[in-house]
């Protein structure tokens, strides 16, 4: 593993913009690197970055089997009481997801180690499937990679295959937060698979969303909304007056609602709790555990935090880093602190994305900090022997 510099290509931006990728630079700075690359080893790829993702999702999945039948792992995980069926009979019905993102740490030298798992609406998934596979064959073509670059990269075709699961007899409807450059980018991504599937597709701001009489979901032309991917986190949902509708709205709702368990950071704990030790798992405990203030090097989460919000890095026990942000309040998980790959004082956290139940892509993502925020740059990257 090694970043190294590539030529930026001419007139990237207008073809960006071209595509939909508008949110290439986000509030005046710029968040997609065209002239740079992670350069992997097809070994480093297969042994380092996909067989572990591949191991970390079911192992996730085991995971979920039992936390909806455990009503102490679920009031660690902050689920609402009202709530906890609907997530458990989501389960049982073996409502079908759609993709998720593990965050690695892994430097070259070692195994990947789990740092969190963005299992519901995660974000970049246009930058990974899309963008950074024209930038490489862009590269091929005019000569600045060799002709047997590759890349680990089968996310759009492994979506147009998820999302051609879903019954095509409904419009799929995709909500998003559209005043949002990146999410409206998203959800238009995702909309544009949905259709190669062969769906029948509509976006609508997720706050346009309405109920009938009958307490069915409707868009803004009141058609019943049977099928719908939402851009919008369960951790919200579940807690919003609106959630009184989720039993009665008959809708599939992608992700569906036991992926709250999974894009919760308190699995951490539980994982390591399950499989402690395990190559690929970090020490973690939920921070009110006598075991967690073993940890003097670490890092400490809130349960639901996004963007690298309210993040706090310790080492030999006192603080060095925090960031802002408005989570909390639910509780935190302390995870024991590792090494990210360092390069020029840019720090790297891989993106593993899982589509249905497998590893196919991945997607690199740098920082100043050691702590990956919304505005961290997403870098390509490449396999090159």
């Amino acid at each position: 593993m090694k970043r190294i510099a590539i030529p930026e290509r001419e007139n990237w931006r207008e073809a960006a913009e071209a595509v939909g990728f508008g949110f290439h630079e986000m509030y005046g700075e710029p968040y997609w690197v065209d002239d740079a690359a992670y350069a992997f080893s097809l070994a480093e790829v297969e042994e380092a970055i996909e067989a572990p993702s591949q191991e970390l999702h079911d192992m996730c999945m085991d995971l979920v089997a039992d936390v909806v039948r455990d009503e102490e792992a679920l009031e660690k995980l902050k689920v609402p009481d009202a709530m906890r069926d609907l997530v458990a009979a989501s389960w049982r019905r073996g409502d079908r997801h759609l993709y998720g993102r593990f965050d690695l740490a892994y430097d070259g030298t070692g195994p990947a180690k789990l740092l969190e798992y963005n299992a519901d609406t995660p974000t970049s998934i246009f930058e990974a499937a899309y963008f950074q596979y024209n930038w490489l064959t862009d590269n091929v073509a005019r000569g600045v990679l060799p002709e047997d670059a590759d890349q680990y990269n089968s996310i759009q075709e492994a979506l147009v295959e998820a999302l051609a699961t879903f019954s095509k007899e409904p419009i799929f409807h995709f909500a998003a937060w559209t005043e949002s450059d990146e999410d409206r980018g998203t959800a238009a991504y995702l909309m544009d698979c949905a259709v190669q599937a062969g769906h029948r597709t509509s976006l609508l701001d997720i706050r346009e969303i309405g109920v009938d009489a009958d307490g069915r979901f409707t868009d803004t032309e009141d058609r019943v909304i049977d099928l719908l991917f939402k851009l919008y986190p369960w951790e919200d949902m579940l807690r919003e007056p609106f959630a009184k509708h989720l039993a009665t709205a008959g809708a599939t709702i992608v992700e569906p609602p036991w992926k709250t368990i999974l894009s919760n950071k308190g699995i951490l704990p539980l994982l390591w709790d399950r499989h402690a030790g395990h190559p690929n798992l970090l020490p973690a405990f939920f921070a009110d555990e006598p075991q967690a203030a073993s940890l003097r090097d670490a890092v400490k989460k809130p349960l639901f935090s996004r963007e690298g919000e309210n993040v706090e890095v310790l080492k030999d026990g006192e603080r060095v880093e925090l960031t802002e942000g408005s989570y909390g309040s639910e509780g935190h998980v302390v995870q024991e602190l590792t090494r990210l790959f360092e390069a020029g004082g840019a720090y790297a956290v891989l993106g593993s994305w899982i589509v249905g139940d497998r590893a196919c892509g991945l997607g690199m993502r740098e920082d100043r900090s050691p702590i990956t925020r919304n505005l961290s740059r997403f870098v390509p990257h490449i396999i090159l022997e």
